[in-house]
């Protein structure tokens, strides 16, 4: 496994992150794991290097941090692992239960860290940016948990470049603690981070831990009216999700054909291909993987060692065209 900066912080990330929305409590959404056949995929990514572990408060209300927190208790030790959590979508119906307010923020990081059983998160990430909180309440309440200890690093996820640098900007004009991280959508069919994100990502020193590298498993087939194989997935057949990005247009169809191309030519997955698409990218830290079958960390794990002549690369990119900004919401 390899380890790198996370940005421009001292502390060392595997270039793989375990996703842990899977895990957690299937009422929430059909496809998630529980918590006896979650552990087993915990295991396995510790015993392959991987020291990043992402959830959220808001992934099966809780319980997917609960499963997080029991499971890294049980096979690594505290110092070994990097958590991160977030917070801003809705934990429950009341008026203050989400967002981006000082009274959510500091109520919903003391409710992720009873449920993951330690006293300190590593990385916490805006889920979102609050339209209705102002810049200067948000970077307070996040600036007052790290000088607590409660938080070491703070992070944000999909957003406009303009309104990262604006957060970016009070926190430096208030000596407060700065983002560290954007975790944001991108693969081969969505790069509109491209533009003008990434850019600014690398002029500031952030780490990038893109979310959906397999544009939530379109790349992989699992949620294709005509897969890549034969095998498909419940959260494939389920994602609602899928809709709101606006994934499987012509242009998406025209990069996964070659994605399928390319893959078989090198005796691969389209899976593994897309991961090593990703992790190629000198601005990517590491990428998200979410893992329903142990041969998914497989694929992860095989994208990390595969050898690509760039020449494959640049043709999976060549049909893409400006599409549409989303994952915002």
């Amino acid at each position: 496994m390899d380890y790198v900066r996370f940005g421009k912080t001292g502390m060392k990330v595997s270039r793989l992150a375990l996703g842990c929305m899977t895990y957690g409590d299937p009422k929430w959404r059909e496809w998630v794991l529980p918590e006896e056949p979650s552990m087993p995929f915990f295991r396995r990514a510790i015993e392959a290097g991987i020291n990043f572990f992402d959830t959220a408060d808001m992934y099966s209300l809780g319980e997917s941090e609960r499963i997080t927190g029991k499971a890294l208790k049980e096979y690594a030790r505290r110092d070994e692992v990097v958590i991160a959590t977030k917070v801003f979508n809705a934990m429950g119906p009341k008026p203050n239960q989400s967002g981006l307010s000082r009274k959510h923020i500091r109520e919903a990081v003391d409710g992720s860290l009873k449920r993951l059983g330690t006293d300190y998160i590593d990385l916490l990430i805006i889920h979102r940016l609050d339209p209705n909180t102002s810049i200067e309440e948000i970077t307070e309440a996040l600036n007052d948990l790290v000088r607590a200890g409660k938080v070491l690093y703070l992070g944000a996820s999909s957003m406009f470049a303009w309104q990262l640098m604006k957060l970016l900007g009070h926190q430096r004009a208030k000596g407060y603690a700065e983002f560290a991280s954007m975790q944001n959508f991108y693969n081969l069919v969505y790069r509109e981070e491209e533009r003008e994100m990434i850019p600014l990502l690398e002029s500031e020193g952030l780490a990038m831990t893109p979310w959906s590298p397999l544009a939530r498993g379109y790349l992989a087939g699992s949620g294709l009216s005509k897969p890549v194989t034969n095998e498909t997935t419940v959260r494939g057949r389920t994602d609602q999700h899928v809709a709101k990005l606006a994934i499987g247009n012509p242009q998406d169809e025209m990069i996964r054909k070659r994605l399928v191309k390319e893959a078989e030519k090198l005796g691969v997955s389209p899976a593994v291909l897309a991961t090593a698409w990703v992790l190629s990218k000198p601005f990517v830290t590491g990428s998200i993987l979410g893992a329903s079958r142990m041969s998914h960390i497989d694929d992860a794990l095989a994208a990390l060692k595969l050898q690509v002549d760039p020449r494959v690369f640049k043709r999976l990119e060549e049909p893409y065209k400006p599409r549409e900004v989303v994952g915002h919401e």
